[in-house]
């Protein structure tokens, strides 16, 4: 009897980066606050503020509960990131995660000449830390820069923007399909928008469901809103104010 052989199925290559476009305009400053809903409810806020240093963009976020959230499961969350505005690779990841009782932070560096990521994770809450390093490709985004390194990209109806992502120790390739466009109402106005989708086969865009970004249809690609449906419930983050001082 003849032994059947199954071939193995091979990861699909990781893509390269693409540089931002040589005319898309990085803000100088831009400070964007959000509402965070869940169900009916303001769950938290959000902010995202830029900066630039140099030939690097930086990008600080905050998340923060509000009102009963806080008694029930207090959020105080911050992140930081920078990547380069001529290449899009990242510089680096790092996060301090206040959540209930759950006290945490990380480090995340690249070498990209040495073809490597490094992270530093530390538990606050029991004094301890470990310390992981994996490969990486010669040039990856972040999953904070990756929001507005994807704004960069040219964002066409039906077509997809695809970019390698440095993800727990990983790098995934996140794909980004541009669904459609959609007027979007939100405390700041209402604004034209393109609405976007990433996608990714392992990581965190994959185990946190199912996620949208709503980009303002212009040169600019303001993300205006934000929605995750996660296994718990659906957030959205509606933008509250826009502030390029």
């Amino acid at each position: 009897m003849p032994c059947a052989t199954q071939a193995l199925a091979q990861p699909s290559p990781i893509p390269t980066l693409q540089p931002p476009p040589t005319g898309y305009a990085f803000p100088t400053q831009e400070t964007l606050s959000y509402t965070v809903d869940w169900r009916v409810f303001t769950a938290g806020t959000a902010v995202f503020h830029l900066t630039r240093e140099g030939n690097v963009q930086k990008v600080n976020a905050t998340a923060d509960s509000v009102g009963a959230v806080t008694m029930l499961f207090p959020v105080v969350d911050r992140f930081q990131s920078g990547f380069d505005m001529k290449t899009g690779c990242s510089t680096g990841f790092s996060k301090q995660l206040q959540e209930g009782r759950r006290k945490v932070s990380s480090d995340l560096n690249f070498n990209y000449a040495q073809g490597k990521q490094t992270q530093v994770e530390r538990n606050l809450v029991k004094g301890t830390s470990k310390t992981q390093t994996a490969a990486i490709p010669a040039c990856v985004t972040d999953s904070l820069s990756a929001i507005f390194y994807a704004a960069s990209q040219p964002l066409i109806l039906g077509k997809t923007v695809s970019f390698p992502l440095a993800d727990s120790m990983r790098t995934v390739t996140v794909t980004m399909k541009v669904e459609a466009r959609e007027e979007i109402k939100s405390p700041a106005g209402t604004f034209q928008t393109i609405r976007v989708q990433p996608t990714a086969d392992e990581g965190v865009v994959k185990n946190r469901g199912k996620i949208w970004i709503w980009y303002t249809d212009d040169p600019r690609h303001i993300p205006v809103q934000i929605r995750a449906q996660l296994f718990w419930g659906t957030i959205t983050f509606h933008l509250q104010s826009y502030d390029t001082k």
